[in-house]
């Protein structure tokens, strides 16, 4: 019965957008999940949440699964203010039981920034939310392997570096300096896949997947960049063949510097082709020849600086335009 309220519901958002709302009473969270699921358009949700009310609370487990099911953060704040004084379809723990780690992770808002005192970088949260990975809507340099593009659910909240690796930290990480080009804040470069995963393993972080990576670059933004590529990427035509000291560019929206440009960066994943079909935490396949690297660097072309563009070395490979940026669940 409530499934089938819910879909009149979205049928009537998908043909009668100017129709009064007709409530069955107020939504429940599996009701309101059908209707994003079906792609009502915002507005009408809003109207709708307005009009019925929801029967249930937004805690920070209801509000990642209807992230993960498409909820703007418009969205949730108009949950938040309709909803009932106390929980119906979800108990709240008792005042003196602490909330779950996760659950706190999963409340800190987005671009809040924490220092990982093991590398001394700063590092930034990054929530769990749905986005299209691959080709950008328009981009017309897109090659054969950032297609099919594809609907993306990152389940779980990460923090990842503000900047890439600085040679400061991996010094302190490590104990080497490998780079080319010397500067206590310039990236560290010259580094290999195995070298880049060691160096995050030594700061008590991970690599990134590609999915978290770019789902970190877009910050939101369905373009091929996040903003003018000459005001935050150093890239072939602007850098002087050289990189440059991190965090001199503009961030993206969540605060974030040189996703585009200054230094490939790798990520865990083997190389293989995009699935097509919505898919959740996508890791790449058990094992292969290249790993991925994202992001564009100081010597290649405005082509490569693009949020969905990814080249392939194998794990061995080091040159002075390869870096690092490494992300974790929690940090200490």
């Amino acid at each position: 019965m409530m499934r089938t309220i819910a879909l009149l519901l979205i049928a009537c958002a998908a043909s009668c957008a100017q129709q009064p709302v007709k409530c069955p009473g107020p939504l429940s969270e599996r009701q309101l999940t059908d209707l994003l699921k079906g792609q009502v358009p915002e507005k009408r949700l809003h109207v709708i949440i307005r009009t019925c009310g929801v029967a249930f609370v937004l805690s920070g487990s209801v509000r990642s699964r209807l992230r993960a099911a498409g909820a703007s953060a418009d969205l949730l704040e108009e949950i938040r203010g309709y909803g009932p004084k106390n929980a119906t379809e979800e108990p709240v723990a008792p005042k003196a039981r602490a909330r779950p780690q996760f659950q706190q992770q999963q409340e800190t808002a987005a671009g809040t920034r924490k220092v990982n005192p093991k590398d001394g970088l700063t590092y930034v949260w990054i929530p769990p939310g749905t986005f299209t990975m691959g080709c950008s809507p328009g981009d017309g340099e897109c090659d054969p392997d950032e297609k099919p593009a594809h609907r993306v659910t990152i389940t779980k909240g990460f923090w990842i570096g503000q900047t890439e690796v600085t040679q400061e930290a991996y010094q302190q990480a490590v104990g080497t300096n490998p780079s080319h080009f010397q500067g206590t804040k310039l990236p560290v470069e010259n580094i290999s896949w195995n070298e880049a995963q060691r160096y995050c393993e030594a700061a008590g972080m991970r690599l990134p997947t590609e999915a978290e990576w770019e789902y970190a670059a877009r910050a939101g933004s369905t373009g091929a960049r996040y903003g003018n590529l000459d005001a935050i990427a150093w890239y072939a035509g602007n850098s002087g063949n050289t990189t440059h000291e991190a965090g001199q560019k503009q961030p993206n929206a969540w605060g974030l510097y040189d996703m585009l440009g200054n230094v490939w960066e790798w990520v865990v994943d083997w190389y293989a082709d995009y699935a097509a079909g919505s898919q959740s935490d996508p890791r790449g396949p058990a094992s292969g020849t290249y790993r991925v690297l994202r992001g564009g660097s100081w010597d290649y072309s405005p082509g490569n600086a693009r949020a969905s563009y990814c080249v392939r070395f194998g794990p061995e490979y080091r040159f002075n335009y390869i870096g690092v940026r490494c992300a974790v669940e929690r940090i200490p």
